[in-house]
């Protein structure tokens, strides 16, 4: 049987009880109020009145003061009425998009990579990079001056290359120049990056004069910029890449590296001397870089002849960190310090490191099915070079073909270039854009 029950009822129990606040509670019913005009609502029916309407405002002990006030707020809402002949709505606010801009002081060093006849060299053509007074792709407050530019690996000897890298270079493994070439004919690469790295002492060995005579294959078989980089063993780089700038004498390639833990003063005057880039390379550490930047200064090296690396660390290990620190520097240049403001460097082939990258299944039983590794591992370079985009990369060294195609299609998109066969995308109209199929 349904009860009938007054609203003094109620509050006369919750009074008895000491009931301060009603939480979760819930009545269900037809609720009849009269109530007369002047005086005070009590603060118990109030808080009734708050679960019944599910309002939730805390302010409403103050709105609801009076009884007028609240006959107010359980009356239904009147819409005004329109006079005769009058419309609807008379205009709309025009819609306005309007992006923040930063206002900032400093520029990063323009670089330029290759020569040309022109210039000394034997280049078909050079690239730039750097010269950005804004961050990443943000082209409404200065369109970037020059797109990101890919650099794809060649080695000077066969090595073990996970499969889904390995089927588009089994036929040219054992020649560096076919290896090469084919990475500029087939696969669209702006630059090649020739790694030297049978001349670690612990691999082959391979003499100084031998790797300059590989380096010069290399610059017979293209007409692109290159990048020279050693075997990473800090005793014989130095050696070995003297012998390399001096055999590219002119051509003024990327050489790589001068770091701290090496004699990076042999290598930035093996650069000077030749008419060389110098890649200052350091491991995640915004303080070390700055140090090495200020050394090679002091060498004399001149600021448009540096581009820096602060190392990639690869997607699911350490990503994260290896974004923050370059993104870290790129602001820091921005805000005008000089000794960070230069054209950053990213191995995007560390990507390869990860082990989701290139094994087939998952070592631990337990784990779920990590899908086909021939779609892993580019895809691991592939976000692992969009990611350093966005933080500030300007060149990107990579390994997979279609990775690297795939990378250089959306950064061209969103610095706004044409493509090979779409029309220029303006920022502000990303949305038109259609990925290739």
């Amino acid at each position: 049987m349904p009860k009938e029950i007054t609203l003094a009822d109620i509050v006369g129990i919750l009074e008895e009880y000491e009931v301060i606040e009603l939480e979760d509670v819930s009545i269900e019913g037809e609720i009849e109020l009269e109530l007369s005009s002047g005086g005070a609502v009590p603060t118990s029916l109030i808080q009734l009145l708050q679960s019944m309407l599910g309002v939730v405002d805390k302010q409403l002990e103050t709105t609801l003061s009076t009884r007028s006030s609240l006959i107010q707020i359980l009356q239904p809402a009147q819409m005004p009425q329109l006079s005769a002949g009058e419309t609807k709505v008379q205009s709309l606010v025009p819609a306005k998009f309007e992006v923040a801009k930063a206002e900032w002081n400093g520029r990063i060093e323009e670089v330029t990579l290759g020569a040309t006849s022109s210039d000394g060299g034997t280049r078909g053509n050079v690239v730039t990079i750097g010269g950005e007074k804004s961050l990443p792709f943000y082209n409404f407050d200065n369109q970037m001056p020059h797109p990101p530019v890919i650099s794809v690996d060649c080695f000077d000897m066969p090595i073990p290359l996970a499969k889904a890298v390995r089927g588009y270079y089994d036929d040219v493994m054992e020649d560096p120049g076919e290896w090469a070439k084919k990475n500029v004919q087939e696969f669209g690469a702006d630059m090649v990056t020739i790694h030297l790295i049978s001349t670690d002492p612990m691999i082959n060995d391979t003499p100084a004069k031998e790797a300059a005579k590989t380096v010069e294959e290399v610059l017979q078989a293209v007409d692109v910029p290159i990048v020279i980089g050693g075997s990473g063993n800090p005793d014989k780089d130095p050696v070995v890449l003297e012998a390399a700038a001096e055999a590219a004498e002119g051509e003024r390639c990327l050489i790589a590296s001068a770091n701290l833990n090496m004699d990076y003063e042999r290598i930035a005057k093996a650069a000077q001397d030749h008419g060389h880039v110098i890649l200052s390379w350091t491991q995640l550490d915004i303080n070390a870089q700055k140090t090495l930047n200020r050394y090679l200064f002091k060498l004399g090296v001149p600021r448009e002849d540096i581009v820096i690396d602060p190392t990639t660390a690869a997607l699911g290990y350490g990503l994260d960190y290896a974004y923050t620190n370059i993104e870290r520097m790129r602001i820091a240049a921005l805000k005008g310090d000089s000794d960070l403001a230069f054209p950053i460097s990213c191995g995007i082939t560390n990507a390869w490191g990860a082990r989701e990258a290139w094994m087939k299944d998952s070592p631990i039983k337990e784990d779920s099915d990590w899908g086909p590794a021939a779609y892993r591992g580019p895809l691991f370079e592939i976000v692992t070079g969009l990611t350093l985009g966005i933080a500030g990369g300007d060149l990107f060294m990579m390994m997979h073909p279609k990775a690297a195609k795939t990378v250089k299609r959306v950064t061209q998109m969103l610095f706004g270039a044409k493509t090979d066969d779409d029309e220029a995308i303006g920022l502000a109209d990303w949305v038109k854009w259609r990925p290739e199929k």
